[in-house]
């Protein structure tokens, strides 16, 4: 388990949270399957509830506003030092803004944006709130990726806006490049089949994924497909009771254990 009290280098993503029509229902679901204590904030956060590990956040989970019918899905969001020159940069590239630059108290700014294929992604300038203080663990948030239905679009948006550098790792079924920053591996963008929209999607530390996958189920979510091996560990794709989807991974023999690991 590592413990981070910086503010992530621009252009990493440094939280993710959930919108979804039922909170106290996402956060038993998320509380039982990865250990999470959720504080609810109050009024004036609209309620909005920080999951914590050891008393760190690593999530935030919030209540959609009443007649809003917005989809409920795991956003993540990039670390930036100025929120409103990135704002223009996206919009300059191709991309818009969909929810405008605000105030969240005293924790930092916001806005949340939409890549030229429709990816939805939010942007986080770091005020008393840094994002996600803890990773290598059980709970924490393993990986982010950006799945797109247009990648010849998406790739040049990203390194335009953040500076990303590629590193393919594409074969001949799948089309997949990880994303640099100084040469470090910080997400991914991959080619989404044409039936799925373009999204972003986060990835979830577990100690087995089967077993976690079990719990998935007896909590009321869903288990897509079967567990795979990968180089970068054992992977499996669920939904949530409200039908959220996001990944649960788990060392292997192939990835080995994050530095700091501990279950």
């Amino acid at each position: 388990m590592v413990f981070r009290d910086e503010r992530w280098p621009e252009g990493t993503p440094g939280w993710v949270d959930l919108m979804v029509p039922d909170q106290a229902k996402a956060i038993a679901f998320y509380g039982s399957l990865f250990g999470w204590d959720v504080q609810r904030g109050g009024e004036d956060t609209g309620f909005y509830g920080m999951a914590e590990l050891r008393g760190r956040p690593v999530a935030g989970i919030g209540q959609t506003p009443p007649g809003q019918d917005i989809p409920a899905f795991w956003t993540t969001y990039l670390a930036v030092s100025d929120v409103d020159r990135t704002a223009a940069a996206i919009t300059e590239a191709g991309g818009q803004i969909v929810v405008p630059v605000m105030e969240v108290l005293k924790e930092g700014r916001m806005a949340v944006a939409e890549d030229p294929a429709g990816a939805v992604f939010g942007l986080w300038e770091a005020g008393h709130h840094i994002g996600t203080q803890v990773t290598a663990a059980p709970g924490t948030v393993a990986w982010n990726e950006c799945m797109s239905r247009d990648f010849a679009a998406a790739k040049p948006f990203y390194e335009e806006v953040f500076g990303y550098g590629f590193q393919d790792i594409s074969s001949d079924s799948f089309t997949y490049a990880v994303l640099l920053l100084d040469g470090r591996p910080i997400g991914g963008l991959g080619a989404a089949p044409p039936e799925v929209p373009s999204h972003w999607s986060a990835y979830f530390w577990v100690a087995d994924v089967e077993a976690s996958a079990a719990r998935v189920a007896e909590l009321g979510g869903a288990v897509e497909g079967k567990p795979f091996d990968s180089p970068y560990g054992r992977q499996l794709r669920v939904t949530d009771d409200q039908g959220v989807p996001f990944v649960l991974i788990a060392p292997n023999e192939q990835s080995g254990e994050p530095e700091g690991w501990e279950v």
